[in-house]
């Protein structure tokens, strides 16, 4: 074997593998050339392409161009004709403000002309209105002079005088013309309000009798005295403790008095003594178990008067503290008349005048029924109880109608309609007919004592006499010093005079008399 075959093999091999490659390389280069003469073949093409599609739309560019530049130019056109249209407007009006101008500059012109004619003419006037007027002033003086030297006052003597003298003339023709208008109302008012007062009190039938209450309570025997008193005082202090009232045991025998201001007070405590009385055994504890379950049947029973009460009227169910305080007026008296009975009564005598008159029935018994609550806190509370009362109803509600009537029904405020008017007349009948109310006669004595000096207090009055138990003042006045008219203001004063300064149930009637007597004897 030749040692140099391997050799030789792959010196062999190698030669053939050198001979491909080269020719692999000149065919990739003659196919790289070829592709790359293909490429800027295509390239070129493409180019020509972009610079045909260029030139394409820049012609259409232009030609956009071109459009847009000529619709601008005629839309400028269009706007600058518009803009000359409206100025040569604009100068056509100015033109034509400037020829008005104008004239009103001539009117004005002319105007001023005239008002400085007539401002001459004003200063010419004053001039001699000023001249006149130093006349006349010179002329006043000399007459004045002549007039202080013949009637021998001065001047302001002279004017005080005649003042007086139209002062008095004035009052009275101004009392001449107040009598005859009152009597000519009277005349025309008198039959129609008698018919209908006396329809009204015919339809209504109330009790002439009035209720006495008593706070005594009798008792048997000393023991029972000594039973209420307790060991050292204890349950008579536990009593007063729980009721708030008063009691006295040894100004009266055989009884128990018991005092307080509030009258449902004393009437609890009136059934507490009453019932530890009849029981007897008498307390601490007990009085206060007696004294919780009087109260809570107290409470009961005054909602129960109230609603009684709304009842007998006819007319809704009312607020519940409103009809609380309405039963609490069985416990109040006015001159010995029970308050809740005499509201019943002027609710009804209200319905009643209210039907004959057209005007709202259940305002006016509600009006009537209650106006005078307030009378049952007037002993918490300040103030009249026309106005406590109202505002009392204000704030539970009230219909404002129903408010005012009861504030304005003794004239404290302004009424606002006819219900006022209706609840003052209802209540004046209901305390002022016989046996409604009474008083004690040191009250009566005084009243009358208080009427015969308020007639008296004027001048011209020669005496007064209070007749018809004080419902009646009657005048005696001096002729010589009164004449008619002079003597009905005096009756009116007097009548001013005693509603401001006196308390009293009703009305009083002031009749004023002057009588001139002339005698002369025949010889």
């Amino acid at each position: 074997m030749d040692p140099f075959l391997p050799v030789n093999l792959l010196v062999g091999g190698t030669g053939l593998l050198a001979a491909g490659s080269l020719l692999l390389f000149v065919k990739h280069r003659r196919e790289t050339g070829r592709l790359r003469r293909e490429s800027e073949d295509h390239a070129q093409a493409l180019l020509a392409d972009a610079r045909r599609d260029a030139e394409a739309m820049a012609r259409d560019a232009k030609l956009q161009a071109a459009e847009e530049l000529a619709r601008l130019r005629d839309q400028a056109e269009q706007q600058h004709q518009r803009r000359r249209t409206d100025l040569d407007e604009m100068e056509r009006r100015l033109l034509e403000r400037e020829r008005l101008v104008n004239q009103q500059l001539e009117r004005l012109s002319s105007e001023e002309e005239r008002v400085r004619g007539r401002a001459e003419d004003v200063r010419r006037l004053e001039v001699e209105f000023a001249t006149r007027l130093e006349e006349q002033q010179r002329e006043q003086e000399r007459v004045r002079t002549e007039l202080e030297r013949v009637a021998g006052l001065s001047a302001s003597d002279a004017r005080d005088q005649v003042l007086r003298q139209a002062r008095e003339e004035t009052m009275h023709d101004a009392a001449r013309m107040t009598r005859h208008v009152i009597e000519e109302a009277q005349t025309r008012a008198e039959e129609k309000a008698r018919h209908l007062l006396a329809t009204v009190v015919q339809r209504y039938a109330g009790e002439y009798t009035f209720e006495s209450t008593t706070t005594s309570i009798a008792i048997t025997s000393d023991e029972i005295k000594g039973r209420i008193i307790g060991r050292e005082g204890r349950n008579i202090r536990a009593f007063e403790s729980a009721t708030g009232v008063t009691v006295l045991i040894d100004d009266t025998p055989n009884a128990v008095v018991i005092s307080g201001f509030d009258p449902v007070r004393r009437a609890v405590a009136r059934e507490a003594m009453s019932r530890l009385i009849a029981d007897g055994r008498i307390h601490p504890t007990r009085i206060e178990e007696v004294v919780g379950a009087v109260q809570r049947e107290m409470e009961e029973n005054i909602v129960r008067l109230g609603e009684e009460a709304v009842a007998k009227v006819g007319l809704a169910p009312l607020h519940l503290e409103t009809t609380r305080l309405l039963g609490r007026l069985r416990f109040r008296h006015s001159f010995s008349q029970n308050i809740l009975d005499h509201s019943i009564e002027v609710a009804r005598l209200c319905g009643l005048l209210a039907a004959e008159l057209g005007e709202n029935v259940e305002a006016a018994k509600r009006s009537g029924l209650l106006h005078d609550l307030g009378k049952a806190v007037t002993h918490e509370m300040e103030g009249p109880h026309a106005l406590v009362g109202a505002e009392l109803l204000r704030q539970h509600g009230e219909d404002p109608r129903i408010v005012n009537a009861v504030a304005s029904h003794h004239q404290e405020v302004e009424s606002e309609g006819p219900l006022g008017v209706l609840v003052s007349a209802a209540d004046a009948i209901s305390a002022s007919r016989p046996g409604a109310r009474s008083e004690t006669m040191s009250t009566y004595l005084k009243r009358v004592e208080n009427l015969e000096r308020i007639g008296a207090s004027f001048p011209g009055v020669e005496k007064c006499f209070a007749v018809q138990a004080g419902r009646e003042l009657r005048v005696l006045v001096r002729p010589e010093q009164l004449d008619d008219d002079a003597a009905l203001l005096l009756a009116r004063a007097i009548c001013r005079k005693i509603e401001d300064e006196l308390q009293y149930p009703g009305q009083i009637r002031v009749t004023l008399v002057r009588e001139l007597r002339c005698v002369e004897y025949a010889k």
